[in-house]
């Protein structure tokens, strides 16, 4: 076997969205590197083969045994996955250090091509978040930003401080998975396996809430006017859809928006309107909740990049989402496989249109399909990986020598 691949991350069982990503983006970088073994360090909750679970953010030098095993391991290219929270130290008082250990253990990686994916990039900086970006992709041999608005609003964010923008930002988008598609005649089965054909007896149209209960998901945007909608789609279409949300709590600081939107679920379970189905939104489970909608509705007022985007897009589910909201917007502009609102008022002429025209929802997801396939497959993201392993790896055999790669205006 040739030298290994190390993931650094956060991983399974932990309830984490980059846990999640990392799990899969792992799977396909594997079946594209099938010469390489692809490991990972992670927090000391991850768990699984080739998994190394060491990183400690108890301790204030947690990055003393990532480095040490790293060294051990001696890999072709360390890959790691960057949110805030992750890497976060704080002292006895409860006070952060603002990543300041992250950067410490890209100093020390410096005998190894460092690939860094962060999954928080706003396109307004704080000041904070600038000094932690410039300094980042100093030390890393390639930074990957998932989005192009990110990159080119960093030239504006970086200029007005007359600092140079990094030249070494690749843009590799959020991959999604092209193996979890089923067909219409396949829905049914699937209803069945999820135990909601005799949920409520539940129509045969849905709109979907999917996806993890938290504060910036705000399901009772829609939730507040369903019953309105419900009668509008019926009286303009004559066909009766259901609204099915699905999905459970990841974090305990969210319990209140948990306990309000399920309990606003409930109110309209009993009209004969809604269902609610719990589950852990990861796995192929996540997929088959998703696939049985036959649109879904994503508002948020907080994203960079999502997830669950990501699924929907996997299964090409035309969608309706917040805007203008980062990465959400983007991928919905680029791929012409969504809708976009930014009042109440709009999501519901929205949600009663997409219900209402067969044939558009048949087009986006068909747009949707061409984006998958062309632009955000993890095959295609993979042999973007593999590209910026290349060029780092291409970087270190000459001292000196930095990734460079266009700007984008």
């Amino acid at each position: 076997m040739q030298a290994p691949i190390v993931m650094i991350s956060s991983y399974p069982p932990r309830l984490c969205g980059i846990a999640t990503f990392c799990e899969e983006a792992r799977e396909f970088i594997q079946k594209s590197n099938p010469h390489r073994e692809v490991l990972v360090i992670s927090h000391t909750d991850g768990e699984g083969e080739g998994v190394f679970p060491i990183l400690d953010m108890q301790r204030r030098d947690w990055m003393k045994p990532v480095v040490a095993k790293v060294r051990e391991l001696d890999p072709y290219a360390v890959h790691i996955q960057h949110e805030y929270g992750l890497y976060e130290y704080r002292d006895a008082r409860g006070v952060g250090d603002s990543n300041a250990g992250f950067l410490n253990l890209l100093d020390q990686l410096n005998d190894w091509p460092t690939i860094v994916e962060p999954h928080t990039v706003h396109g307004r900086l704080r000041n904070v978040e600038a000094e932690f970006i410039y300094k980042m992709a100093e030390s890393a041999d390639v930074v990957l930003f998932k989005c192009h608005y990110q990159k080119w609003r960093l030239s504006w964010t970086f200029g007005r401080r007359n600092w140079n923008t990094p030249s070494n930002i690749m843009i590799v988008p959020h991959g999604a998975r092209s193996d979890y598609r089923w067909g219409i005649h396949e829905i049914p089965r699937l209803r069945k396996e999820l135990g909601l054909n005799g949920a409520n007896r539940l129509s045969r149209h849905l709109v979907g809430l999917v996806g993890w209960i938290q504060d910036n998901k705000r399901w009772d945007i829609l939730t507040s006017m369903w019953e309105r909608i419900h009668g509008e789609i019926l009286e303009r279409s004559g066909v009766d859809w259901d609204l099915l949300a699905a999905g459970t709590m990841r974090d305990p600081n969210h319990k209140d928006d948990y306990e309000k939107y399920v309990s606003s679920i409930e109110v309209l379970r009993d009209k004969g309107l809604a269902h609610f189905y719990e589950f852990i939104p990861r796995g192929e489970l996540y997929y088959k909740v998703m696939a049985v909608c036959d649109f879904i509705v994503l508002p948020s007022v907080d994203e960079t990049q999502s997830g669950t985007l990501a699924r929907i897009i996997s299964l090409n589910k035309p969608y309706i989402t917040s805007a203008p909201m980062e990465g959400l917007t983007a991928q919905t502009l680029e791929s012409e496989g969504g809708l976009l609102f930014t009042t109440k008022e709009m999501l519901a002429r929205h949600v009663v249109h997409l219900a209402c025209d067969e044939g558009l929802r048949m087009q986006l997801g068909t747009n949707l399909r061409r984006y998958l396939d062309e632009v955000v497959s993890w095959e295609i993201v993979a042999r973007q990986y593999d590209q910026a392993y290349e060029l780092a790896n291409h970087a270190r055999k000459v001292p000196g020598r930095r990734v460079e790669i266009p700007e984008e205006f």
